[in-house]
């Protein structure tokens, strides 16, 4: 797949500072620079959308202000309109996957249009859009504060870059998988302790009940050093249960 360069964000008629900071903080998280605002009803810059960019501003990201959606998008080849409501219109409607493939293959410069908090996109805009893309929210509960809608966008355009989350795919931090056999000296000891205790019972389920447990770790593919740990725990429990045994 041949990639284009990441597409804009348009935030059109934004209302609030601290806002357009989180849209830009999400934004560079998942390698999108390009921000442009229509008519923000604060103005531009805003002292309010510092703090929750975490930095976006001086870390790459690009901010452009327009008077009106048509000289936002008056540059690109393909626009997207971001809404929740069912508009009659005659329009391609994708979700965020299919969105950003689309943005993806665009052949130019794509812009992803989102709408005001308080009311969203108006129809005039939409119109102009080439396609509707929209969520799978829940029908009595819709509404999304502005940056998380520009972030589930943004994270399907970086999964659409074949990106994986930063411990996908590695072993980093885990540790190496426990041989087999250690994980069967793990499952005797524990099973020994728990004979001591009178676990298993009655005599005929044993084998079952072992099957069971046995299967429970197995899911959990223990790493060496968890095995040891736990066997740690288990000569702890059984000592200390020796222990209260010699204080009776």
């Amino acid at each position: 797949m041949n990639l284009q360069p990441a597409p804009l964000i348009i935030l059109h008629k934004p209302q609030l500072g601290e806002n357009i900071g989180s849209v830009a903080r999400v934004m560079l998280n998942f390698g999108l620079s390009q921000l442009r605002l229509v008519a923000p009803r604060d103005g531009w810059p805003n002292s309010a959308a510092e703090p929750l960019s975490a930095g976006a501003f001086d870390s790459g990201l690009c901010v452009e202000v327009f008077a009106t959606v048509e000289a936002a998008i008056g540059d690109l080849k393909t626009v997207i309109a971001a809404t929740a409501r069912p508009r009659g219109m005659e329009k391609i409607v994708q979700d965020a996957v299919s969105a950003a493939e689309t943005a993806a293959l665009a052949p130019a410069d794509t812009g992803i249009v989102f709408g005001s908090e308080s009311s969203g996109l108006p129809s005039d805009v939409v119109g102009l859009a080439d396609v509707i893309m929209t969520y799978p929210v829940n029908p009595d509960f819709a509404s999304l504060n502005l940056a998380q809608a520009v972030g589930v966008f943004c994270a399907s355009w970086g999964a659409s870059l074949g990106r994986q989350g930063r411990f996908e795919g590695t072993n980093e931090g885990v540790g190496e998988l426990a041989p087999r056999i250690d994980l069967i000296r793990m499952f005797e000891h524990f099973e020994d302790e728990l004979e001591r205790a009178g676990y298993f019972y009655p005599e005929d389920k044993t084998k079952l009940m072992k099957t069971n447990i046995r299967n429970g770790f197995i899911r959990g593919n223990w790493t060496v050093q968890e095995v040891r740990t736990f066997r740690g725990a288990i000569k702890a429990l059984a000592l200390g249960r020796g222990k209260a045994r010699i204080k009776q």
